[in-house]
């Protein structure tokens, strides 16, 4: 009775805990760049003081789905997109390097090129810095170029070039902030085949009904433990008036 009742908690349990994962793609269906997080169940022995007897469920995020969402056309020049595979790098909040498949860009008050959230543009030596312009341009490459205050609509001065980088797959994760970093810690190499479409965000590639597919199955499952605690619990109770009378 026992390993009844314990199966089908755990698996309500591990229900639950599935259900957040795909939820979270859901709440991120619209946000710029979001790459879904996938999800799988997989049985668990149990171990102890003897041969582990029984395995429950346990679900378990095994990675990120790394593909591109769909090219959206923004007509802002500092919307940049890579296309063909490949991340543009970003200064993390504690000095670290990571990853983005696309990023709406600012220049702050200090000149400084940052992503929406905030985050330093790396380049070639570093966060890459404006000087004061007129107009900026990003070109295939990552190259930045500015007109200056003053200068003829002609004259355009290449001041950095984004650092565009293409690792292994199997060497990068997800990590809480939404980026992805490398698993070895170590910042990638430069790739100067990667190029960025200037005008263009990638949206999200979460699926929306393969998603709800998946809640929708994940709650039949939750009931069906439901169930099977209710039956455990019917089946014990017949079991004490049985040995009472």
């Amino acid at each position: 009775m026992d390993k009844l009742l314990y199966v089908a908690m755990s698996g309500a349990s591990e229900n639950a805990i599935a259900q957040k994962a795909h939820a979270n793609n859901l709440a991120n269906i619209s946000t710029t760049g979001f790459q879904r997080d996938l999800e799988q169940a997989r049985s668990m022995p149990v171990y102890g003081d003897v041969m582990p007897s029984r395995a429950y469920a346990m679900s378990e995020r095994p990675g990120t789905d790394l593909s591109d969402g769909p090219m959206m056309e923004t007509g802002r020049d500092l919307d940049v997109a890579v296309k063909g595979g490949g991340w543009i790098a970003v200064q993390t909040a504690d000095g670290g390097e990571a990853y983005t498949s696309t990023a709406s860009l600012n220049i702050d008050a200090l000149g400084v090129l940052r992503t929406g959230n905030g985050l330093p543009v790396l380049g070639n030596g570093g966060p890459i810095a404006v000087p004061p312009q007129e107009q900026i341009e990003i070109g295939a490459d990552g190259t930045i170029s500015i007109r200056s205050m003053g200068e003829g609509p002609k004259v355009m001065a290449q001041i950095d070039r984004i650092k565009l980088v293409k690792p292994a797959l199997s060497n990068l994760e997800k990590g809480p902030d939404g980026l992805l970093h490398t698993k070895d810690g170590k910042p990638a190499a430069a790739d100067a085949d990667v190029q960025v479409e200037s005008g263009f965000l990638h949206a999200s590639n979460v699926n929306s009904v393969e998603e709800m597919t998946q809640v929708l199955a994940l709650s039949r499952q939750f009931e069906l433990h439901i169930k099977m605690m209710k039956t455990a619990e019917t089946n014990d109770e017949s079991v004490a008036r049985v040995l009472q009378s």
